[in-house]
């Protein structure tokens, strides 16, 4: 698999990276199996979240891997912290409680990424550049991030934090492109254009932080998968049809579509399936010319200007 560099980080990982928030439903056993089949095709960026499964997916994780031969010095752990019970908190004290927890929870000695979940709107800045700079100096975390969040909300923390933030977790898929749909329908009075997230896309680009793709195969937030969802006939044959052509599965063109983008970014994928992330492992692989990526573009539902 390619690798990606993370940010202006020294991190270069597979450019697919695997999504953990399902694992709390696997024994150690299973999630082994999936670990080793992630690591074996390139996958070794792990991501988590405190709330993920209320805490067991770390769990599962870090038993999971004592199964394994995976050394911890060879992978990616990244996890998220903020959202709480009704609320988002971005305290001093939470995310250094949240991750103490994680670092319990996945039995490991630090973090190599930590993100913020969801926007706080009672963000103290100061408060997470303090939490920040203490588990730097601590050796708990070695980089930082941010999930879901626009360029001034970025910039507000910036001016007060000491190290980069080097990702930026968004939702992106063929069927949820609101970040592109701005930029291709620039100075129109229709849907498409208006810019809901201050212009995300180019501000990642040109300040060096690694867009992650979540929820990559979802159309809305949390209606489901387009892939062979009779809902998208037309979007389904493309894939389908340069899937053949490619010798590669529908949900690796998926991925290949946001893989061809110049952006370098980088899709979570959440299966806990061996054989399908072996597929989809292949978008690595694949590539789409300029002319196949607007054509899945418009299969999604979307007319260009």
């Amino acid at each position: 698999m390619k690798k990606v560099k993370l940010g202006t980080s020294d991190l270069h990982t597979g450019e697919i990276s695997l999504g953990c928030m399902r694992m709390d439903k696997l024994s150690s056993n299973e999630a082994a199996k999936v670990m080793e089949n992630a690591v074996e095709h390139g996958v070794d960026l792990f991501d988590h979240a405190d709330i993920y499964g209320g805490g067991k997916s770390e769990e599962v994780f870090a038993s999971a891997l004592k199964e394994t031969s995976i050394n911890r010095e060879d992978i990616v752990l990244q996890t998220k912290c903020g959202i709480r019970d009704g609320f988002f908190d971005f305290s001093k004290q939470h995310i250094l409680d949240s991750v103490e927890g994680s670092l319990k929870r996945l039995d490991t000695d630090y973090i190599d990424i930590l993100l913020l979940h969801r926007p706080d709107t009672l963000m103290e800045p100061e408060e997470v550049a303090e939490a920040f700079a203490k588990l730097k100096e601590s050796g708990k975390v070695r980089h930082f991030g941010v999930s879901n969040q626009n360029p001034m909300q970025i910039e507000l923390l910036k001016k007060y934090l000491k190290d980069d933030l080097i990702i930026n977790q968004l939702q992106l898929s063929l069927m949820f492109t609101p970040m592109i749909d701005a930029g291709l329908n620039v100075n129109m009075q229709h849907d498409p254009a208006v810019v809901r997230d201050s212009g995300i896309l180019d501000y990642s680009r040109l300040h060096d932080m690694t867009i992650q793709a979540w929820s990559p195969f979802q159309y809305g937030m949390f209606e489901g998968v387009f892939v062979g969802n009779d809902k998208f006939p037309e979007l389904n044959a493309k894939m389908q049809e340069l899937a053949e052509k490619k010798g590669v599965t529908d949900s690796a063109i998926a991925i290949a579509w946001i893989l061809r983008h110049p952006a370098k970014i980088q899709p979570v994928v959440g299966t806990m399936n061996v054989e399908r992330l072996a597929g989809i492992a292949r978008a690595s692989d694949v590539e789409l010319t300029r002319e196949e990526w607007y054509e899945l573009y418009r299969a999604a539902g979307n007319k260009l200007p």
